[in-house]
């Protein structure tokens, strides 16, 4: 008596490797572009952080009377330099009063991009608050660099996405 054997034939073998291969030339470059979808979420969500800061601090210098062209105040044990009322665009002012002095650096123009990434276009510009001749105080503005449709302008406040940060 003759026993059957049981299993997969080599061309069914060589199907599935076939099949498998094929989906993975498709599926990888979906996974190959996250770095740039990361940064993207990253910047974001120190834009968010930093809008929120600027408001926060802005209320807590205003209450303790802090508004002049400079002064400082503590927040959560880290001294922040103000500028009329506001966090100064610096690393003492504006990234310390929203928690991303250790993963976000600020340039001289107030660019702040994330640390260990060097493009121009994945990042924000944070500019201090100023006052006229009259003492009107101009609150900082924060500029990405997009506008709402997702185009690079050189006013855009909108989010940024991950083409500018590849």
């Amino acid at each position: 008596m003759r026993r059957q054997q049981s299993g997969f034939t080599m061309i069914e073998l060589i199907m599935v490797i076939v099949i498998l291969g094929i989906l993975a030339a498709v599926a990888l470059p979906r996974f190959a572009n996250l770095g740039s979808d990361a940064r993207a979420a990253a910047i974001n969500g120190a834009l968010g952080a930093v809008k929120t800061a600027n408001a926060v601090v802005h209320g807590l210098a205003v209450s303790r009377g802090e508004t002049g062209a400079a002064a400082t105040i503590t927040l959560e044990g880290k001294t922040i330099n103000l500028v009329y009322g506001y966090p100064a665009a610096s690393s003492i002012g504006i990234l310390d009063a929203a928690g991303l002095d250790s993963d976000f650096g600020i340039t001289g123009v107030g660019f702040i991009s994330q640390l260990g990434y060097t493009t121009t276009t994945c990042g924000f510009t944070y500019s201090a608050a100023t006052a006229d001749a009259n003492g009107v105080v101009t609150p900082p503005t924060i500029i990405t660099g997009v506008d709402a449709d997702g185009n690079a302008s050189a006013t855009g406040t909108a989010k940024l996405t991950a083409s500018q940060c590849q």
